[in-house]
């Protein structure tokens, strides 16, 4: 493995959010440091699970918990479509996540809560609340945010929340005659949720833009967002607060486009490896009332993305998954530099056994990114190491419906993710100090 000219630690023991790590991990570090490779083959071969639920490497153990209908502590039912998740330090050893619910209408269980909670009283999506102990067993969870639509993904601020997005444009006025009306306001927004409180206040991000949201990531330095939007020709976007961690408050919405590229078509003979300088293109419209924010940004020169999904930040860069990206049409990783302000595409599918749709992405404690396949046979959990080489993590031995909302407690020493169908929470953990031995 060679190491990042852009070390994502500078070896010192800290995780990518400042947490002191747990000293096998610091060990882990100093083999880096060394310069002893890693092996593609990550944590070894999957131990199939006599339980038929997560075939995982030796070692490795799970406890399940928060499964679609159990009864949560505000006595609600734990919604459908576990989707995106964000894990927080709750204090006294324990972990807050947060997590999606990509409910579409007319779909139960759905996000309850009352009407005047609600954002729409209509619309069943929105986000759980769970409060996980340091045995890794559920403690209390509840709703934190209700009548959103389709929350997909999102991501996690370095000031302590959890941005939830819909990916859902529909607005009352596009419902066919004759029909059940299930909107009554529009949508296609973001709503921050904090990690700690009740039910979060819905108030939408108009300025973050109006259209089919998938994720985010933060860069701490700057409080700039970067977004990604679930559209076969998408744009990447940049939100640039007026203050830093108030986006209440405004700020200006950008699109990403590549230098003497106009229009470029990433997903078509773009180059792996090869950084390409960028400029942001200002967004006038950001909240349209058709689901027109990308077509502006593309007659600005925007580059066109396909199907960017899941977001991460890691390494002093951003990444992001365009799940049916490249010529294969199984998906790619770009990473970007906010420094050099370069885009770079780092991953590329050749095959679906290789990677088949990669979906929501985390940095890890030990520097890797960890992708969840929302494709269409047996779906894995695929790490990738810094050199771009990928290994399998896990199998979902229930079904081959997707995983979702892979995350770190905050000492690193697990790892928390969604089967989305039938919603159900996994804390994965063991020796993540043995990678490549």
């Amino acid at each position: 493995m060679r190491l990042s000219r852009r070390n994502f630690l500078t070896l010192t023991g800290l995780s990518a959010t400042g947490i002191l790590l747990a000293s096998p991990l610091k060990n882990f570090y100093t083999k880096l440091a060394t310069g002893k490779s890693i092996s593609t083959q990550g944590f070894g071969e999957l131990i199939p699970d006599s339980n038929k639920l997560l075939d995982l490497p030796k070692g490795f153990q799970y406890r399940i918990f928060s499964k679609v209908g159990d009864t949560m502590s505000d006595g609600n039912p734990v919604p459908m479509n576990h989707d995106g998740m964000a894990a927080f330090d709750g204090g006294d050893g324990t972990t807050i996540l947060v997590r999606n619910h990509e409910v579409n209408p007319f779909q139960t269980p759905a996000v309850i809560a009352s009407e005047d909670k609600k954002f729409d009283r209509l619309s069943p999506g929105g986000t759980t609340t769970l409060i996980v102990d340091q045995d890794r067993r559920l403690v209390k969870d509840y709703v934190s945010l209700a009548g959103t639509s389709r929350n997909c993904a999102g991501g996690a601020t370095p000031w302590g929340s959890w941005i939830s997005c819909e990916e859902h444009t529909i607005t009352p006025m596009e419902i066919p005659p004759n029909t059940p009306v299930y909107v009554s306001r529009k949508h296609g927004y973001n709503f921050e949720v904090p990690s700690k409180g009740g039910l979060a206040d819905p108030i939408p991000l108009v300025a973050m833009g109006r259209f089919n949201h998938e994720a985010i990531a933060v860069d701490p330095k700057t409080g700039y967002i970067y977004q990604t939007e679930d559209r076969k020709n998408s744009a990447i976007y940049r939100f640039r607060p007026h203050e830093y961690g108030n986006l209440k408050g405004g700020g200006i919405l950008e699109a990403l486009k590549i230098k003497e590229m106009s229009q470029v078509n990433t997903s078509i003979n773009f180059p792996i490896g090869e950084p390409k300088p960028v400029e942001w293109v200002k967004i006038e419209n950001v909240d349209p009332d058709n689901d027109s924010v990308r077509y502006e940004a593309f007659s600005k020169g925007a580059a066109i993305f396909k199907r960017g999904e899941g977001a991460c930040y890691g390494n002093n860069e951003i990444y992001w998954t365009c799940t049916s990206g490249g010529e294969a049409g199984y998906g790619q990783v770009f990473r970007y530099d906010p420094i050099a302000n370069t885009v770079e595409l780092f991953v590329e599918s050749k095959g679906q056994g290789q990677l088949d749709y990669p979906d929501n992405i985390t940095f890890t404690p030990f520097g890797h990114l960890m992708l969840c396949e929302d494709g269409a046979d047996e779906q894995f959990i695929v790490g990738v190491n810094q050199a771009g080489e990928l290994y399998k993590f896990a199998r979902n031995a229930i079904n081959n419906k997707e995983f979702a909302g892979a995350c770190f407690s905050p000492d690193g020493q697990t790892m928390f993710v969604n089967i989305q169908n039938p919603g159900i929470t996994f804390a994965i953990w063991g020796p993540w100090d043995k990678i490549g031995a």
